[in-house]
């Protein structure tokens, strides 16, 4: 279960980021956005695997 709620700090930390990213600056947004997309998918991998 640690690993489960490292995980989502991970994804709370990639969501501000991509909040700031967007405010501030496009290309930073597209980066951080690539990375938002990387962590969705992540999550929605472990959701399916279990």
């Amino acid at each position: 279960m640690k690993g489960f709620n490292i995980m989502w700090g991970i994804v709370i930390v990639l969501v501000v980021l991509w909040l700031l990213g967007v405010v501030t600056a496009k290309t930073i947004g597209g980066l951080i956005h690539v990375l938002l997309v990387i962590a969705v998918i992540i999550v929605l991998f472990r959701v399916i695997r279990g």
